[in-house]
């Protein structure tokens, strides 16, 4: 199995910070934030990791090479024209191949075992598994809508504050629970021949979300523990505050 982590964006709402460092090499707790993500997928077992580059991808690649300091083998994606979170697919359709792959957002710290997600996702056959959580503001994020055994039958996806573009089927299941997604799915290789020809597009609004609405079997797996995503500068500073005065126990992160 493999992952795609995407590190390509600008991080505007991190500048100046991201004016001279790519939002995933900002530091958090004495490491880089894209240094998460990449020790979670290999204390599940995953060594073959794609990274999508854009803005200062040369710090990036710099930063982690070949990936052989992480235990990783990393290909890189460059970019040039940024491409959404999922027109990176269009060029690694054969660097996945036929087999299910993850893919993880590079700003994301959550305390999850991927072999569980994988699990899940097996049993359900589902097109693709999103990592969702309960939402301390649900104004503020897309709203994925599950029910009790986890499947997705609804999609509010955010256009802006308080405003959604809505997927469903014409009968909804009535039963169903508002989440946010936490920047982590698996995806059956399936996913690859449903894509748009060309980039930039989105992954959820522009697959998933008119899969949902067309029956298809998208699945939620609910996680519960500990969860962080940076997405502005009094985030990341409070963020910061948090590691500095007390660390989390992360399983993944353990003996780094």
């Amino acid at each position: 199995m493999k992952a795609l982590v995407l590190a390509a964006g600008y991080g505007e709402r991190l500048r100046p910070l991201t004016e001279t460092t790519p939002k995933p090499l900002l530091e958090v707790g004495g490491r880089p934030l894209i240094q998460y993500p990449l020790a979670m997928l290999r204390t599940a077992g995953i060594r073959d990791v794609a990274i999508n580059l854009h803005h200062l991808g040369a710090r990036l690649q710099q930063a982690l090479g070949d990936g052989g300091a992480l235990g990783l083998a990393i290909t890189y994606a460059p970019e040039p024209i940024l491409a959404g979170t999922g027109g990176p697919l269009l060029g690694l359709r054969d660097y996945f191949a036929n087999d299910p792959f993850f893919i993880i957002n590079g700003d994301t710290i959550i305390d999850l075992d991927l072999n569980q997600v994988v699990e899940q996702h097996r049993a359900r056959r589902a097109l693709a598994t999103m990592v969702l959580r309960a939402s301390t503001d649900p104004d503020g994020y897309s709203r994925i809508e599950a029910d009790a055994s986890g499947r997705i039958g609804r999609m509010r996806l955010l256009r802006r504050r308080g405003e959604y573009d809505d997927f469903a089927p014409s009968t909804p299941a009535a039963a169903l629970a508002p989440y946010m997604f936490c920047g982590v799915m698996l995806c059956d290789p399936r996913i690859l021949t449903m894509l748009p020809d060309a980039a930039p597009f989105s992954l959820v609004r522009e697959v998933l979300a008119p899969a949902v609405a067309d029956g298809a079997m998208v699945q939620g797996f609910i996680h519960q523990g500990f969860f962080r995503t940076v997405d502005d500068l009094a985030s990341y500073a409070a963020l910061r505050a948090e590691f500095g005065a007390a660390p989390p126990e992360l399983q993944h992160v353990r003996g780094l």
